[in-house]
């Protein structure tokens, strides 16, 4: 036999001292190190908080200095986002100021040779600082905004929309330059198609000139276009830009006679705070004076003494009346401030809009939905030629050219029919909803209004979401509805679901609409078509009560009646301060009581309201709820002996009853003690959403 053979393998070599010293001190030292990292990045959360807190305080100070409405606003909601916005630190500007947006846009009008893809990925930045001024024209005080803050938001959102769609037709231009190199190989014409959320980009070059290649379909859609012999052997290109967003329809200006009223509430304000503050000083001074005489006609030391200390007594309480009397005064003018401002969210215009022309557009009584498609038939540019490994382009001065379709001049044609409407297949977007076909609009650049002339061969497929149409002329086209199509409303219901939240259910003839509201926040609980559940974006998304009607205007579901509302609806009309300390008085109690459409409340004269109430301390709705009908005034609340199934109309008091000067009150001689203590706890913000809420959809007039 041979040798043995060896075992494979090395034996594990045994840690040394000094090696086990050297890993015990580099945990040590890695523990330290993330020791430390942790106390840095707490401190720099400490100082980050510490410093929105004396933000906050600040502000809230020059919020109290420019008069008594100011303390109705929270701080931490206007100034906190602009705290955010400066520790993001992500480059964006502050739109709201000028040096930033102005410089923003300087430096962007130099990028000259963005793409498409390029433009689009920046358009995300400039509609959010859009959005951002548009938020700041509508959420602060008409008393905050001066004429030329308005001019300087207005001006910038203006120009920030012209330079955005110049882009487009900048980057358009560049692609189309490339068109001969990106050209399809069985058609031999050029397609490009670019989805983005915000932005869908249609863009087809006519390279081949085929005359019987009339009909225009881009891949994977339904959008498309019959072109007409003329165009199919001519060298243009066909775009369609469909924007989700309108930045066509000119900005509503803000209501002079709102920033006017509020001017004036708030020189009243300040007049009287400060001719109170006069007077206080006048009664101090002479109060010194004569403390000053009584002093120096005493002899004596020690009775010197005490009368100083009567004195000391007696400044204080002097000072302390002054004072009550001065925060009494700001008090009531506060609650007049707030009640004006809320009195004119219900105003009605006494004057109808301006008279419009034929086929004109009425922006009071349509509204523009799912954007705007932007049609444009454009002159193909010279194209880029390969030489000697290099691209030769020739750029036109003039830029990106239109085609005039029809021309202006038809002296060369031969037969009539030549120039025929084109036929256009859109694609609706699909987070809009129409509750009937929509009408298409075109936009008339120089009359600046949409119109409805020149359209022609409407036809929509609501399932498969397509119109399609004959179009004379090209240019921007939208989709327009009826704003009221949901007014009146049918019913209403405002039903509490926690302390300081409650769901509001409107109901139209087309839809049921749930609300949630917490706090300062909105939020679209669900949708009912048909009382079929539909799906939307919006649905679990929290937003501030402005915001959240803005959405819900752009997905088709306005259920907040305008100042002109009244001359397109039919509706019941009440006296507007009489509904407006109706709706407050509703939000106060809404923490625990539900409220209800009531049919008696056509029936009952202008300067009344009636609604249904009853008690809700559960989430979850009551299966056979006792109403109560009561009936409010204005300044004299009472519970009727009626309800809701009596056969004839009365105001007769319930028995065992008693009329009171308010709701609140009344609801006192019945009320559960938990329930006013949840109606005590409400907070203060979530009663002012509630009441904007109710203010913005007018339930006591408009159902």
């Amino acid at each position: 036999m041979g040798p043995k053979a060896k075992k494979s393998g090395r034996r594990k070599r045994k840690i040394t001292k000094a090696e086990r010293l050297k890993q015990l001190q580099e945990e040590e030292e890695r523990r330290q190190k993330e020791e430390e990292e942790a106390r840095v990045k707490y401190e720099k959360e400490e100082m980050e908080r510490l410093e929105i807190q004396r933000i906050e305080k600040e502000k809230w100070h020059q919020l109290e200095a420019k008069g008594p409405k100011a303390k109705k606003c929270e701080p931490s909601d206007i100034f906190i986002p602009q705290w955010k916005h400066y520790i993001q630190c992500d480059g964006s500007p502050d739109p709201s100021k000028s040096p930033e947006i102005n410089t923003f846009i300087s430096l962007w009008k130099e990028e000259t040779n963005e793409t498409l893809e390029e433009v689009i990925a920046k358009s995300k930045l400039v509609l959010n600082l859009i959005d951002k001024l548009k938020l700041i024209l509508l959420e602060t005080p008409p008393y905050d905004l001066e004429d030329k803050n308005i001019i300087q938001y207005q001006g910038s959102i203006l120009e920030l929309q012209e330079l955005l769609h110049l882009k487009f037709n900048i980057a358009t231009e560049i692609l189309l330059r490339q068109a001969s190199t990106l050209a399809d190989l069985d058609s031999g014409n050029m397609e490009k198609v670019i989805q983005d959320e915000n932005v869908t980009l249609y863009v087809w070059a006519n390279l081949k000139k085929n005359p019987r290649y009339k009909s225009v379909r881009f891949s994977e859609t339904q959008t498309g276009f019959e072109i007409p012999r003329i165009l199919a052997t001519s060298d243009i290109a066909l775009r369609l830009l469909h924007t989700h967003y309108d930045h066509v329809t000119p900005l509503r200006p803000v209501p002079t006679s709102l920033q006017e009223h509020t001017a004036t509430v708030t020189h009243f304000v300040k007049d009287e705070v400060q001719n109170e503050e006069a007077a206080i000083s006048r009664e101090l001074q002479e109060e010194g004076k004569q403390r000053e005489n009584e002093s120096n006609s005493v002899q004596e030391e020690e009775t010197k003494f005490e009368e100083q200390g009567d004195s000391e007594v007696q400044m204080s309480f002097v000072q302390e009346e002054p004072e009550a009397t001065k925060f009494e005064l700001e008090m009531k003018l506060l609650s007049e401030t707030v009640l004006s401002a809320q009195l004119l969210l219900i105003e009605n215009a006494n004057e109808r809009p301006c008279f419009f022309e034929d086929n004109e557009v009425d922006l009071c009584q349509f509204t523009t939905l799912g954007g705007v498609y932007h049609l444009d038939i454009l002159e193909l540019p010279p194209q880029c030629k390969p030489m000697k490994g290099w691209m030769i382009v020739e750029i036109l001065k003039e830029g990106l050219q239109k085609y005039i379709y029809p021309p202006e001049t038809t002296e060369d044609v031969e037969t009539e029919n030549a120039f025929p409407p084109i036929e256009v297949t859109l694609e609706v977007q699909k987070n809009v909803i129409f509750f009937e076909d929509p009408m298409v609009a075109r936009w008339d650049a120089e009359g600046k209004h949409w119109q409805t002339d020149g359209i022609s061969n409407v036809s929509y497929k609501s399932e498969e979401r397509l119109i399609t149409f004959s179009l004379e002329t090209f240019g921007p086209v939208t989709l327009i509805q009826d704003s009221h199509i949901n007014m009146p409303f049918q019913s209403w219901e405002l039903r509490p679901l926690d302390v300081n939240k409650v769901l509001l259910t409107v109901t139209t003839v087309f839809t049921e609409i749930q609300i949630q509201i917490k706090e300062n926040l909105c939020m679209l609980a669900s949708i009912k078509l048909n009382n079929k559940k539909h799906s939307s974006i919006l649905e679990g998304k929290w937003m501030t009560p402005i915001s959240f009607i803005c959405a819900l205007k752009e997905a088709g579901l306005n259920i907040f009646p305008s100042g002109h509302s009244h001359f397109y609806v039919v509706i019941n009309y009440k006296d507007p301060l009489v509904e407006m300390k109706a709706y407050r008085q509703l939000a106060l109690l809404s923490s625990a009581f539900a409220f209800g459409w009531s049919k008696w409340n056509i029936v009952c004269n202008s300067k009344k309201v009636i609604v249904k109430l009853k008690e809700h301390l559960t989430e979850e709705p009551t299966q056979k709820p006792n109403w109560t009908l009561l009936m409010f005034s204005g300044d004299r609340a009472q519970r009727l002996k009626i309800n809701e199934d009596s056969e004839a109309f009365s105001e007769a008091l319930q028995e065992e009853t008693e009329f009171h000067s308010t709701l609140y009150h009344m609801v006192k001689d019945f009320a559960s003690k938990k329930a006013m203590e949840k109606i005590r706890s409400s907070n203060c913000q979530f009663i002012d959403s509630v009441c904007y809420m109710l203010l913005s959809t007018r339930l006591l007039s408009y159902s």
